[in-house]
């Protein structure tokens, strides 16, 4: 196969007040100016709380590092002159939804004149993950076919532990908070890529969606590009989580690809499996107990996660991303963000302090780590 499966990653993330850890007040227009000015390549969201990034498109993973690593130390800058601290992470720890105001631009007026209080309550951060597909046509049937692996995928981002400054007990509750918005979860599934156009064209001429963007699945055919976009995961907030992640779904974009056979006939059963695995990984991230349709029985998420690499060896290799997704095990091993932000906030909490100033713990523990001053294993 001679494609390149080029990839592009976009990573979302919160700002945070420096001296409160939580929403930032009017300070926040003065660091989004100086990022208008300083840094072009990082984008304004939904909330002023929020701020967008994206890597180029590419075939290596080093160069998408060094970029993201780049705009995040560059963001985390502009912020330490504003008061501001930068975030990565599904949901902010302290953020109160009540207290967010929407960024001022047509997309985003529409999208909260359509949404009224469910855009207010989306406090969340994402990040999607852009594959090339040599044939977009097939976009379909791969989406379909690739729906299997949304959970561990979710699994091994999960960093949404906290909301409103309130333990959730999940892993990643970021997707409960998004799938509060209408056509988010998973795709359905589509006979091919003629009944997902009908979809879009009898939803578009309806009045529902402006266009296909308007469909915030867990996993889509992007409408700008020729690429299959993932968008299951949360914000990592480590860069290393970020790229381990991107480089195993842009191996499984190619095994799919190259495996017509792989999840062929997916069912409703299929569907409504994959949903509770989606549910199991949303609850305990990595180490939820995911259910295997083909044994017809629930396994560990590391014996999951082995057997998908398995699967992905031949790929990798191709591809070039074998060192890239080594640190996946590491995830599943030592914990994603969601376990080490429970671990800081009870440490806070045994030492004597507050339930907010153990939040506050955690903020700051975001923030270093999202900048990269906080080393894996710490």
């Amino acid at each position: 196969m001679t494609a390149s499966y080029r990839f592009g990653i976009e990573e979302e993330y919160f700002l945070a007040d420096a001296t409160t850890r939580g929403t930032p007040g009017p300070t926040v227009a003065g660091f989004h100016a100086a990022v208008r000015d300083r840094l072009p390549e990082a984008e304004r969201e939904l909330l002023q709380s929020q701020v967008e990034v994206a890597s180029p498109p590419s075939t290596d993973f080093a160069e998408a590092r060094g970029v993201l690593s780049g705009l995040r130390r560059g963001l985390a800058d502009i912020g330490r002159e504003h008061g501001v601290l930068v975030l990565a992470a599904g949901t902010h720890p302290l953020a109160q939804w009540s207290s967010q105001d929407h960024t001022e631009a047509e997309r985003y007026e529409g999208l909260m004149r359509d949404l009224r209080m469910l855009g207010r309550r989306n406090v969340v951060c994402g990040m999607h993950v852009h594959v090339e597909v040599p044939r977009p046509e097939a976009r379909i049937d791969l989406m379909n076919r690739l729906m299997p692996f949304m959970p561990l995928l979710l699994g091994l981002s999960a960093s949404s532990p906290f909301w409103q400054g309130q333990e959730t007990g999940l892993a990643a509750y970021r997707l409960s908070v998004f799938g509060e918005m209408p056509r988010t979860g998973l795709p359905d599934l589509f006979h091919d890529a003629e009944d997902y156009a009908r979809y879009v064209e009898i939803m578009t001429r309806a009045g529902a969606i402006k266009d296909a963007s308007f469909l915030w699945w867990t996993l889509r055919p992007s409408i700008k590009f020729p690429t299959l976009e993932l968008r299951v995961a949360d914000a990592c907030t480590r860069l290393e989580d970020t790229i381990a992640i991107a480089a195993l779904y842009r191996c499984l974009v190619r095994c799919a690809d190259r495996r017509p056979e792989l999840n062929r006939g997916m069912t409703g059963t299929s569907r409504a499996l994959v949903a509770e695995n989606l549910w199991r990984a949303q609850r305990d991230g990595a180490r939820a107990m995911l259910i295997d349709e083909a044994k017809g029985e629930a396994v560990p998420f590391a014996d999951a996660l082995d057997t998908l690499l398995a699967l992905v060896a031949e790929d990798a290799e191709a591809l070039g991303c074998a060192p890239d997704i080594s640190a996946l095990r590491r995830i599943a091993s030592e914990g994603t963000s969601a376990d080490r932000q429970a671990t800081v906030f009870a440490r806070a909490r045994q030492g004597g302090a507050s339930e907010r100033e153990a939040l506050g713990a955690v903020v700051d523990w975001l923030a270093r780590t999202t900048r990269g001053e906080e080393k894996v294993g710490e």
